[in-house]
């Protein structure tokens, strides 16, 4: 985790994955980077472990995901071709899918991604189960005032972030295939980018959300772990960087898609009225498959009933 100094440029616009502007269609972002942070997120290599950022998102229906944006921070004139692959998990909100109680080793577990991620939502380039594109960002060169990519068991885990570092910005504009249905609730979203060589910071965003983003009720701050504190997690702001007045962040991501707001397993026909809200807000099941990235009409019909199924 590092945090980074803001610069008197011109903020992103418009970065987000465009979906179609119908009733019904979800489109979610926590906003554009605000400057103050980057956090690592990244596979494991050889030249390190494994480090998760997550931030959390709200789902008031079920919802069918189709993409996503995250902006972060790659070596100074490095290629984008250095950006080889990422991956994406879901998590909910702990105790769920987690050890209860927990260890003890962190100073918390409230509110933080589960223990686990959940498994049919990953989605993975290595495994042809995402897409990529990537775009420069506005500003070239960041500076850091601290780097927290230490983050440790209890009692010693504010380590106050871990010195200075630059970069160029970039924007990952992501495509689930095939897309993440999730039903309503309160979710963690954790992106990891895979560097040919350095390390790829995940940039902050306001906390709370502020215009162009989409504010919600119980918005969570940013948790970070690395493979040797899992399965717990650190809060960004509060556990890492401390103080008397810690800050707290969140980080910058978006997600489109379309909402299924009559459907949910379990309840009486949820297929037929899956298949009947996509069928509506797309124009055909054939336009619904096209636009939210299915392989065909019975690839999307397979995908609702299994979504359906109790």
């Amino acid at each position: 985790m590092r945090t980074i100094t803001r610069m008197a440029v011109t903020l992103i616009a418009g970065m987000w994955l465009a979906t179609p502007a119908l009733a019904g269609s979800f489109f979610f972002s926590s906003g554009t980077p605000d400057g103050r942070l980057g956090a690592l997120s990244q596979r494991p290599s050889a030249g390190g472990l494994e480090t998760e950022t997550a931030d959390d998102f709200v789902l008031t229906q079920s919802t069918i995901i189709t993409g996503a944006t995250i902006v972060g921070l790659i070596p100074s004139g490095a290629p984008l071709s250095t950006i080889g692959n990422v991956e994406v998990e879901f998590y909910h909100v702990f105790p769920n899918d987690s050890v209860d109680p927990p260890s003890g080793n962190v100073p918390s577990r409230a509110n933080s991604p589960a223990d686990v991620e959940i498994d049919d939502a990953t989605r993975d380039g290595s495994e042809g189960t995402l897409g990529l594109r990537r775009k420069r960002g506005e500003r070239e060169l960041l500076r850091s005032e601290h780097r927290g990519e230490r983050h440790q068991q209890g009692p010693d885990n504010t380590t106050r972030g871990d010195g200075e570092a630059s970069g160029e910005e970039v924007e990952i504009d992501i495509i689930f295939s095939p897309p993440v249905i999730l039903l309503p609730d309160h979710y963690f979203f954790r992106p990891e980018a895979v560097l040919a060589d350095g390390n790829f910071l995940y940039l902050s965003a306001p906390r709370p959300i502020v215009a162009p983003g989409t504010p919600f009720m119980g918005d969570l701050q940013a948790w970070i772990r690395n493979s040797d504190l899992a399965p717990d997690w650190l809060r960004i702001g509060t556990d890492i960087i401390g103080g008397a007045t810690p800050p707290t962040f969140n980080m910058t991501f978006s997600l489109t898609g379309a909402s299924l707001p009559r459907s949910r397993p379990g309840r009486e026909n949820c297929h037929g009225k899956s298949v009947s809200t996509v069928a509506e807000q797309f124009g055909g099941l054939d336009a619904a498959a096209s636009d939210l990235g299915f392989v065909g009409v019975d690839a999307l019909q397979d995908a609702l009933r299994e979504f359906c199924q109790p």
